[in-house]
């Protein structure tokens, strides 16, 4: 008997984030289809999180905005945000997935920022505006994000939301590890 597909539903209609989540949840049901859709969902935090605080609770609403407004297997929600620690600016993503009644949340990787950028920031501009002017690209959020354009294209936006997505569904793998702590 045929399993039926795994309804995955994104919190951003943005391609680059629906492609982390199909890129990082496909491998972990082997055998099995797995159909991620993006839908819009408002984050209730500023389009560019200047913390981690205000980068998880923006992944955090927009997670239970799709849990509240649709019917799928999980629920994703990506958030990139921005936050100074004693190493420096640097930006980074949240990632939230609820299943059932459980919720997990993971990060991605740290990039550390260039201080011009960060002072960018400061001044109200989002990352990807920043990296568009710095760089000369054209929406390059929708694209390899800054992670892509200062590794030269050896890690992109894709790559490390992948990663965090994968990291973050350990919960979901062995629930008898976690227990209720979800």
């Amino acid at each position: 008997m045929a399993h039926a597909p795994i309804r995955v539903l994104v919190g951003s209609r943005n391609p680059v984030k629906v492609a982390a989540v199909q890129r990082g949840l496909a491998p972990l049901f082997p055998g099995r289809m797995v159909e991620s859709e993006g839908m819009h969902a408002p984050s209730g935090v500023p389009d560019q999180p200047m913390t981690a605080a205000e980068t998880r609770e923006g992944a955090l609403n927009r997670m239970n905005y799709l849990r509240q407004h649709a019917e799928a297997d999980f629920f994703v929600a990506l958030e990139s945000g921005v936050d100074v620690t004693e190493d420096g600016p640097g930006t980074f993503g949240v990632v939230a997935i609820g299943h059932g009644d459980r919720v997990s949340v993971g990060r991605s990787a740290w990039l550390p920022l260039p201080p011009a950028v960060f002072e960018a920031l400061l001044d109200g501009e989002e990352l990807g505006d920043v990296m568009d002017r710095v760089f000369g690209t054209v929406n390059i959020k929708q694209q390899g994000g800054a992670l892509g354009l200062v590794t030269n294209g050896h890690v992109t936006r894709e790559d490390a939301y992948a990663q965090a997505m994968t990291l973050a569904m350990a919960p979901f793998l062995h629930p008898e590890l976690y227990g209720a702590n979800l």
